[in-house]
């Protein structure tokens, strides 16, 4: 007993003095092998500039011409309130679609053109016919164009989008029936794509009258002795196209007008040979005058 007394004191004197000081070297060991982290400062955020109301851009409401319950005007923005007074607004200067180049590029390259015939003859309905199927699909004659509003879901407002761009109006509203508004719609949306079909160009259709009120085609008869006073522009149904004029939206492939104007005619005559219109070639307006059925 004797002797295992004295290992053991001989351990705690030098054993586990030994042990102790691997353990420190050991650790001391391990710190000086890892990498150095230097603390990340917080990167500071900016403050969001301050908006005021008048800054931000008036949301649209869910009261629409196009849609029921759009006759309480109380809670409409600023932008909307414009757009119901004027037919020529300020809100045209917040669509981008509006934006487009002053006049067609110069020259332009020739496409296949599928000929429907010479245009006077092909396209020859009668006032009658336009008459009647505006009589049959429309609304009645308006007053002007807080009727026009009032008229709810049974017209919708237009404005220049990717199928069209809507002209300065000065004898006529921007509304339309929504089934002649999809026949629009459809018409320039064929149209562009008959024109990337035959090789490419930026262009889009230009919409010169749309619905006209009685003393607005009184003003007109001023003007135009072919107007007549039973208009079918009277009821919502009818807009014009001008075959003269192509809203170029990139001069990268110019087209000629020509061609233009023949591919129109194709995309016309496809609708009016499927029965959705009728339609009529002016020649001194320059335009297709073209009635939803």
């Amino acid at each position: 007993m004797g002797g295992l007394g004295l290992l053991l004191v001989l351990w705690v004197s030098f054993g586990g003095k030994g042990d102790a000081g691997m353990i420190e070297y050991a650790a001391d060991s391990t710190l000086s092998e890892a990498p150095s982290v230097e603390p990340v400062a917080p990167v500071p955020v900016a403050p969001l500039p301050s908006v005021s109301d008048s800054e931000v851009a008036p949301q649209p409401s869910s009261a629409k011409p196009s849609e029921p319950g759009a006759s309480d005007a109380g809670s409409l923005h600023g932008s909307e309130v414009l757009a119901i007074l004027s037919a020529t607004d300020t809100v045209r200067s917040l669509n981008r679609y509006e934006a487009h180049f002053d006049s067609m590029p110069a020259g332009g390259r020739k496409m296949h053109i599928n000929s429907v015939g010479p245009l006077r003859r092909v396209f020859n309905d009668s006032n009658y016919l336009h008459i009647a199927a505006a009589r049959s699909v429309g609304v009645s004659p308006i007053s002007g164009v807080a009727d026009a509003w009032r008229a709810g879901a049974a017209l919708s407002r237009l404005k220049s989008c990717p199928e069209y761009y809507l002209d300065n109006l000065t004898h006529s509203l921007p509304y339309l029936v929504p089934q002649a508004h999809r026949l629009l719609t459809d018409i320039g949306a064929a149209f562009r794509d008959s024109l990337e079909a035959r090789g490419g160009g930026d262009y889009r259709i230009k919409v010169t009258s749309v619905l006209r009120t009685p003393s607005l085609v009184k003003r007109l008869r001023r003007r135009n002795r072919n107007a007549v006073d039973t208009s079918a522009h009277l009821f919502g149904t009818t807009f014009d196209i001008s075959y003269a004029k192509f809203i170029c939206d990139n001069p990268a492939t110019p087209r000629t007008q020509e061609d233009m104007k023949n591919l129109l005619a194709e995309v016309v005559f496809a609708m009016r040979s499927q029965g959705r219109c009728y339609v009529k070639y002016e020649h001194k307006q320059a335009c297709f005058h073209i009635t939803a059925r």
